[in-house]
């Protein structure tokens, strides 16, 4: 099991949330996705270590943007 955090940018509502979710949601070997709205966080679990740039081009898949980290 492996948790990563991102820092999601340009999200303003419930909906840009449930985008994301979907969107990462959908990489293989995603077993869960949170998101905080307010904080901009994104929590992902999943089975192994899931390269960066899935990641962030799932999230730029939903129209948002990963913070530098």
């Amino acid at each position: 099991m492996s948790t990563a955090t991102y820092t999601v940018k340009g999200m303003t509502c419930g909906h840009c949330v449930s985008s994301v979710k979907e969107e990462v949601g959908e990489v293989a070997g995603v077993t869960s996705v949170e998101v905080d709205l307010a904080s901009g966080l994104l929590t992902v679990d999943s089975e192994s270590l899931i390269d960066e740039a899935t990641i962030v081009a799932a999230v730029k898949e939903a129209g948002y943007e990963v913070a530098n980290r």
